[in-house]
């Protein structure tokens, strides 16, 4: 009977979610993308993993990957597929990640987050696509470029002495003690596509068992780029590529390897107030997190000012306070250049439930130091939303603020008054506490004495946190 060759369950037959062309791939005639696709998607469905496997497309010629593969797909940012895959990896242990990469996108921009991914031994198969050049933005010089070959960039060929060497990236790869399989294939001949076909099956079979990290370079022809016909192309590799790149299996250990694996246990209220060191005192009853003042299960706040004014540590008091009430935090500082002179940031959301991102682009409360924040920030807070600002330093505010709450206090004079203007920062955190009940005075407090050791820091800041507490009791009255 013949041998008939359907395509693999999880290779589409027919191209969906491609616009046109649904029966074709966009790749050049004669690259070797779409052999390799094949291949992958066989070993996929042998392994019976398609349900798990989530591939990583960055920018390059595979980019459009995701219109072939019927499972999880995500295009990544150039270079950037092992930083995204680890996230996943960490957060999904049982999931199989894929990346898919080409040399210009793994051995150039993307060199640093694959070797620390592979150092690390995270839980990816990683497909390196060796064609020697940039493919898809015209063909220029890439790490792996050949001497003496020609390029849009290199037009005289590439020179040890100008460009260096080509960069051997397996070779590299295998020195790690991490990886488990690491080698270097081609898909340029039917030998070739067969060695590589048994060599990425294993592979995934080792992804299956959860065995670590696994490197598999393909040398790929690029007949459009490298100016050659198919058959040119495919012989080119035999006679010129593998003398510099030789296919090879560097590092197999995968027999001998246990199944990898990360326990993060993820503990409780009481056990986050242990580690942190939150005296029972302090600790809100039960640990169950009460509602937040706006009627949501989530509230965001971003405080603003000059370099020195406190900002970041005026956050970060805030998300230790919160902390003390069971509710998820993040704190997210913004400085360097901006941290002397220019407006620094420091951004802070509180939930009721897991936090998917610590951003904050337009903030529930701004807390406004200086006026180039609340001239920037201030028209970012929406109707329901507060604004805080210092009028020791502001004498005028935006036209378009449309926040519900717009409230005034002189940080900068009240902190002075308490010892210090450099307590600025706590002023304004009372004075919000005050307005918006979200915090009581005790409980700022705490995180005080918390914060800062020395007695005499403690009551300035204390001092700073009372004159702002009753001036926001006072906004909130007459409001």
């Amino acid at each position: 009977m013949p041998i008939v060759l359907d395509k693999p369950s999880s290779f589409f037959d027919t191209f969906h979610r491609k616009p046109t062309q649904q029966k074709t791939t966009h790749y050049c005639p004669g690259c070797g993308h779409g052999i390799l696709h094949k291949l992958i998607a066989e070993a996929i469905s042998a392994a019976e993993l398609q349900d798990r496997c989530i591939i990583m497309a960055p920018v390059g010629c595979s980019v459009f990957l995701y219109y072939y593969f019927e499972c999880a797909s995500i295009s990544i940012p150039h270079g950037r597929a092992p930083a995204v895959a680890t996230g996943i990896s960490r957060m999904r242990p049982d999931a199989i990640l894929v990346c898919y990469q080409g040399d210009g996108d793994l051995a150039a921009i993307g060199t640093n987050n694959a070797i620390h991914a592979a150092s690390r031994g995270e839980k990816i198969i990683t497909f390196f696509v060796n064609n020697n050049v940039y493919g898809m933005t015209g063909g220029q010089m890439a790490p792996t470029t050949l001497l003496n070959q020609k390029t849009t960039t290199t037009p005289y060929g590439r020179t040890l002495e100008n460009e260096g060497a080509p960069l051997p990236v397996a070779e590299i790869m295998a020195t790690l003690d991490a990886p488990g399989l690491v080698a270097r294939t081609a898909v340029n001949s039917p030998r070739n596509i067969q060695k590589t076909r048994r060599l990425i099956r294993r592979g995934f079979e080792a992804m299956k068992d959860g065995k670590g990290y696994v490197f598999i370079e393909v040398l790929s022809h690029c007949p459009t780029n490298w100016r050659k016909t198919p058959e040119e192309a495919c012989r080119w590799i035999d006679e010129v590529v593998t003398k510099v790149y030789p296919l090879k299996l560097f590092k197999d250990d995968l027999d001998t390897r246990e199944p990898l694996c990360r326990e993060h246990p993820r503990g409780g209220f009481p056990e986050l107030v242990k580690a942190l060191g939150v005296r029972a005192e302090e600790q809100d009853a039960g640990g169950v997190p009460p509602a937040l003042p706006n009627g949501t299960d989530t509230l965001t706040f971003k405080g603003a000012g000059f370099g020195g004014q406190g900002v970041l540590s005026l956050g970060l008091l805030l998300a230790n306070t919160a902390m003390r009430k069971a509710w998820e935090v993040t704190w997210l500082p913004s400085y360097g250049p901006e941290m002397r002179g220019g407006v620094a940031y420091s951004s802070v959301v509180i939930s009721r439930k897991p936090i998917g991102s610590p951003v904050v682009d337009c903030p529930d409360i701004l807390i406004a130091l200086n006026k180039p924040s609340i001239f920037k920030l201030g028209p970012l807070v929406p109707e329901q939303g507060t604004i805080v600002y210092n009028s020791s330093m502001i004498d005028e505010l935006p036209p378009d603020l449309s926040a519900g709450t717009v409230a005034g206090v002189p940080a900068t004079d009240l902190a002075a008054e308490a010892g210090s203007q450099k307590a600025a920062n706590t002023v304004a955190l009372g004075c919000l506490a005050g307005i918006t009940g979200l915090l009581t005075r005790e409980e700022i407090a705490g995180a005080l004495r918390e914060t800062y050791s020395k007695p005499a820091v403690y009551d300035l800041n204390l001092r700073a946190l009372d004159a702002g507490w009753r001036h926001g009791v006072r906004q909130g009255t007459d409001a």
